[in-house]
């Protein structure tokens, strides 16, 4: 965030209340669940490392709080569009090119990804429920341990043979309805071991 936050945070004026709600339930989840301690407008992480509650830039806020990145999607017209991230850890992608674009555009370098799969991928997102969290978990072979690794669609990263790669990345990946604004979150834990 210090040396990269242009390509690491985005925010719409539209997501504003929605990314807010997000810190806020973060927030919540983190001093209940995972031992944050919160002392007036700072709260102090497990590592020790404290930080200021600041909410007038809540992706920012939202990516020096915890290790997972968080795409905020909203449905604009009838598409789900990328409006807020945090992503400090992107896997072959750009925020910076993805950023205001619907779900299909922002899968464009995935063949597999066509308008079928577009039409039932919206109906997920269309159907979440609030307090009804999904999850599912990708696996890829790496030759680099980097979280960071921001790629544009057109420039696809090397594929290299499981027998062949360094590392094995792996993301688990969650979606959340928030319950005031209705925006969907997309949030990502990355994992990186050696293979």
């Amino acid at each position: 965030i210090d040396t990269n936050k242009d390509k690491v945070s985005a925010i719409s004026d539209e997501a504003q209340e929605a990314a807010v709600e997000l810190s806020k339930l973060t927030l919540g989840f983190c001093t209940s669940k995972l031992g944050y301690q919160k002392k007036f407008n700072r709260i102090t992480r497990p590592d020790k490392v404290s930080i200021e509650i600041d909410l007038s830039e809540p992706m920012t806020f939202l990516g020096r709080l915890v290790q997972n990145d968080f795409c905020i999607l909203q449905k604009i017209d009838n598409e789900h569009v990328l409006t807020a991230a945090a992503l400090c850890f992107p896997a072959s992608w750009s925020l910076k090119e993805k950023f205001l674009k619907p779900l299909i555009d922002i899968h464009v370098p995935v063949k597999e990804y066509d308008v079928i799969i577009a039409k039932r991928v919206q109906r997920l997102f269309d159907g979440l429920k609030i307090n009804r969290p999904l999850w599912r978990f990708n696996a890829l072979y790496y030759e680099d341990p980097n979280l960071f690794q921001p790629r544009r669609a057109n420039q696809p990263r090397r594929k290299p043979a499981p027998n062949k790669a360094n590392y094995f990345r792996s993301e688990r990946q969650t979606l959340v309805k928030l319950p005031v604004s209705g925006a969907v979150i997309f949030g990502i834990h990355t994992f990186v071991v050696r293979a």
